[in-house]
């Protein structure tokens, strides 16, 4: 329900935006998650996926409308979602009376511990937006910033392995660890950040122009009894986008 009605309120921003617009652009990007709280790292040390696996393409929209000759107005709502399978890396499973048990990977095992981590990023963003040299040149940068509302979600579903509670195996001399089924999540989770940004924009026909833009992302959700112990989730990072401006 919190999220309809975000949604909600992003579409009465949205919808009154288009039609008023003096510039929409289409965008095309590649995010690159920042991944620097301790629940990514815990991921990126324990699994077999690295933090590039999860750089992915997005795509977003803008309506802009021009304050003066070289400064704007522009709301921006863009999306991420990555899901990747992982392995413990140095462990196997073993499948016992009492449990399943993670052994070290000198082990054969019997099958290998894994789960699924998720995550989704859409930020609802506005931000100020200057032309230092006016929108008549043949190459126009511009640079901005402002303020989003980040709507995300995080799962992870499938092997836990349980380093906080380590066990002796007295007949193999090694210490182990249980491996619990998880389903543990986050969900329809809001955050407010920030974004700056820097790029150009270059006239091709009337009314038309292509864009280039690197833009940072600055925002963390705080995690509550599905992560518990967790800081804050890191939802900044970096987002390189190309998109086509249409100018009304």
């Amino acid at each position: 329900m919190k999220k309809l009605l975000t949604l909600m309120a992003m579409m009465l921003l949205i919808i009154p935006a288009l039609s008023r617009a003096d510039l929409v652009t289409f965008k095309v990007g590649y995010f690159i998650p920042r991944a620097e709280s301790d629940l990514w790292q815990t991921e990126l040390e324990n699994m077999s996926f690295t933090k590039s696996n999860f750089q992915d393409t997005n795509f977003g929209f803008t309506y802009e409308y021009f304050l003066s000759r070289q400064l704007s107005l522009a709301i921006t709502i863009d999306g991420y979602s990555k899901n990747k399978v992982g392995v413990y890396e140095g462990y196997v499973g073993y499948q016992d009376y009492d449990g399943d048990w993670a052994y070290p990977d000198e082990f054969i095992g019997e099958f290998s511990p894994s789960h699924n981590f998720n995550v989704s990023i859409t930020p609802l963003q506005v931000s100020l937006k200057i032309a230092p040299l006016g929108r008549g040149e043949r190459i126009i940068p511009f640079i901005g910033g402002g303020v989003g509302i980040y709507l995300w979600n995080v799962r992870l579903q499938g092997d836990l392995i349980d380093f906080s509670d380590p066990w002796w195996d007295t007949a193999n001399e090694v210490t182990i660890y249980p491996i619990y089924p998880t389903d543990a999540r986050e969900e329809s989770k809001i955050s407010f950040g920030y974004q700056v940004m820097a790029g150009l924009m270059i006239p091709i026909a009337n009314r038309i122009s292509l864009e280039g833009e690197f833009k940072l992302n600055k925002a963390e959700g705080n995690l509550t009894e599905a992560f518990e112990g967790f800081e804050p989730f890191d939802l900044s990072g970096y987002t390189i986008t190309i998109g086509l401006n249409y100018w009304f």
